[in-house]
């Protein structure tokens, strides 16, 4: 028996004899020598001249240590490759999402553009899969436009067809009046013609008044209100009432002009009617980072008498007719809370600090 040097003094787990050409493999088999080893025996008969074939079994044993650095380094690089491949599987992955998604997020941009009023409609160069929704978009929001407009119109002929009545039967009624002594019929009839005719031209000026609109270019405060306010000053030229300004220069009302008229001419005008001499007049910008549109603050402020708390409540009632308010603050006010619902605003009536008369404070949120 012959053994190289590494094996010398050492017990391991060789097979017995084997038969030549028989070859096993065994392991991992325990060694209280070296620790786990793999035994590969071969049983060879080796041919000498003259003489019978000397039998002969070789035992090759080696430690399990070699093959675990060898499996944990293929390991390692198989978690390399791997890691790149899903690497590169995910960052194609997002590259084909993005660019198959590409026509849905300008969808999306197009949308704001035209929210902010910086557009009128989405454009036609889509896909197939996403022309129909964008069509169907944009009837949506040509029908909206058309169906305010159709409402405004409607209601605007009408008012108009019963102003011409009542004015000819309040002409006919006062005529009479200046003549002779009318009956007490004739005076009651004639009071309810003007509060006809009132009411007509109430519902006028909400014709006037085209309400919110979810898709609406921007509209400068600072010029409007300047030129409303100038107005007013010659107006009521002989009372000599100051109005102040606190006005961002980038203030925006999103909705028609109209609108934005009526409620700063009539706030405005209803601060100059109660003011005793000073009337401030401040518009803020409502912002948000999350949102889709910013807002818009109005506050309109006086030195008069204020409205009794009692009041306020009555004042800011929707539904009830002008004529049916608070003494002294009649349809301009109507429009204004009729608007403020229509937009979805608030309106706050309460006591101003800084001059201590009554303070409209108007606030349209921000859309997100």
């Amino acid at each position: 028996r012959w053994t190289s040097r590494s094996a010398r003094g050492r017990e391991l787990p060789f097979n017995g004899d084997l038969a030549p050409g028989q070859v096993d493999f065994r392991g991992p088999l325990s060694s209280a020598a070296i620790g786990h080893v793999f035994v590969l025996s071969e049983g060879v008969a080796w041919d000498i001249p003259h003489r019978a074939p000397l039998r002969l079994t070789l035992h090759i044993a080696e430690s399990d240590q070699a093959f675990e650095r060898q499996i944990d380094a293929y390991r390692r690089t198989l978690a390399l490759w791997l890691l790149g491949l899903g690497v590169a599987l995910l960052a194609m992955q997002q590259m084909l999402l993005r660019w198959s998604l590409s026509p849905l997020s300008r969808v999306r941009q197009e949308l704001r553009r035209v929210q902010r009023g910086e557009a009128s409609a989405l454009s036609s160069d889509y896909p197939r899969e996403l022309s129909g929704l964008t069509r169907g978009l944009n009837t949506i929001i040509q029908s909206e436009r058309e169906t305010l407009e159709r409402q405004r119109h409607t209601l605007s002929d009408l008012a108009h067809s019963l102003k011409t009545p009542l004015a000819v039967i309040r002409a006919r009624f006062e005529s009479d009046a200046e003549d002779a002594p009318p009956p007490p019929v004739c005076h009651d009839v004639l009071e309810q013609v003007r509060r006809m005719d009132g009411i007509v031209a109430y519902q006028l000026s909400r014709a006037a008044a085209k309400g919110r609109q979810t898709f609406a270019a921007p509209v400068s405060v600072a010029a409007h209100a300047e030129a409303l306010v100038q107005g007013l000053e010659k107006v009521h030229a002989a009372r000599r009432i100051l109005c102040e300004f606190d006005i961002d220069s980038d203030a925006r009302f999103f909705g028609p002009e109209g609108d934005l008229l009526e409620l700063l001419g009539n706030l405005t005008e209803n601060a100059f009617k109660w003011a005793r001499s000073r009337v401030l007049l401040s518009v803020h910008r409502l912002q948000e980072a999350t949102a889709l549109r910013e807002g818009l603050e109005i506050i309109v402020e006086d030195d008069g008498p204020g409205i009794p708390p009692g009041r306020v409540d009555r004042l800011l009632q929707r539904g009830v007719r002008g004529d049916e308010r608070v003494q002294g603050h009649g349809i301009g006010l109507a429009i204004v809370v009729d608007l403020v619902h229509a937009y979805r605003a608030e309106l706050n009536v309460d006591r101003s600090e800084a001059l201590g008369g009554a303070r409209f404070r108007l606030r349209f949120p921000p859309i997100r």
